[in-house]
């Protein structure tokens, strides 16, 4: 008798006599189904054997589709792992998932999760589904021109918030913080970033001073008169270096003359004598010689000159500051560089 199976005979194991094989569920007759007793007392035939070929079989759940929740790139997702059934002796050697088991957090996309069972024979069965995530997203945006943008999250997601700023001598109009909704559209307005226009029609040096806080860095040159060798050479230093200066966010203040010829100079605008005067004895700046004040964008006043300084010297002691490190961060990543 086979293992894993048995036999029918027609007149039990007498001469002539016929006997079937058959194989208990899940396995398959290899041989000779049918035997007969001959005149030698020898059956017909080879022996017969009964053998698992039958795969077991597994079933997976459905697909499990998720969408991410807001400001989230990922979602957790769990099913109940699937339980195989060999179909011979019920045992199962091996389970082995292909995929990210349950439980764990799935990014954006489409995911295969495959599960492989074998059983004693090596006889293997599979099962797939797949795991669908996806994340809610509005347009991608850019940061203003002359401007900064920095995005939580991905910068587009639901959820996620972006928040504008604009470099030194731009003032922003619009939306300083856009946030991505439900209905995927973004808050708020658009920004743009425009320039900076200095009024030097106000009354007081502290309101001229006001106009710059936490916008510009300032270098305010201070001379008696015009032909001031040390004057002349300082500005023909700051002019070849007006790119390093740019980049700094340092606007140069020119103070020239001796009140009442006194004037002050911010690019292509002229203050009027008592403005400059005022911003003079404000700053505490020497009437009647060279004189510069490095002025930061807090409107402290953190170094005096009483000589020539190289713009090498000057950059190197304003990249020093805190906000300074910051913004040479916000600029390297907006390619923002500068060789002067």
């Amino acid at each position: 008798m086979p293992a894993n199976g048995g036999f029918k005979c027609v007149d039990g194991a007498y001469f002539n006599s016929r006997c079937e094989y058959y194989c208990s569920p899940g396995y398959t007759l290899k041989g000779e189904r049918t035997v007969t007793c001959m005149d030698n007392k020898a059956w017909s035939g080879r022996p017969a054997s009964c053998v698992d070929i039958e795969p077991p079989r597994i079933k997976c759940p459905s697909v499990k589709e998720r969408i991410a929740e807001p400001n989230k790139l990922t979602v957790r997702v769990s099913w109940e792992t699937p339980e195989g059934r060999d179909t011979a002796d019920g045992i199962l050697t091996d389970v082995i998932l292909k995929g990210l088991p349950p439980g764990s957090h799935f990014p954006e996309g489409d995911h295969k999760i495959q599960y492989t069972v074998y059983d004693r024979a090596e006889n293997k069965g599979t099962c797939k589904f797949r795991v669908k995530v996806r994340v809610r997203r509005c347009g991608k945006l850019n940061a203003p021109e002359n401007g900064y943008m920095k995005c939580s999250s991905d910068g587009d997601n639901y959820g996620a918030t972006c928040e504008f700023s604009c470099i030194g001598g731009y003032e922003l109009q619009g939306s300083p913080a856009r946030v991505c909704q439900s209905n995927l559209a973004w808050s708020g307005t658009e920004p743009t970033c425009t320039a900076m226009n200095v009024n030097v029609g106000v009354r007081t040096a502290a309101a001229l001073l006001d106009q710059f806080y936490e916008k510009r860095r300032l270098l305010i040159v201070s001379t008696p008169t015009a032909r001031n060798l040390l004057y002349r050479l300082q500005l023909g230093m700051l002019q070849q270096a007006q790119c390093g200066l740019d980049l700094r966010h340092i606007t140069v203040v020119e103070l020239v003359g001796v009140f009442p010829t006194l004037i002050g100079r911010i690019g292509t605008k002229i203050m009027p004598p008592h403005l400059a005067l005022q911003l003079r004895l404000l700053l505490r700046i020497p009437l009647y010689s060279f004189s510069m004040v490095l002025v930061d964008k807090h409107g402290m006043d953190k170094e005096r000159y009483v000589s020539l300084v190289t713009p090498v010297a000057l950059f190197n002691l304003i990249d020093t500051f805190p906000l300074r490190k910051e913004e040479m961060v916000l600029q390297a990543e907006m390619g923002q560089t500068c060789n002067t």
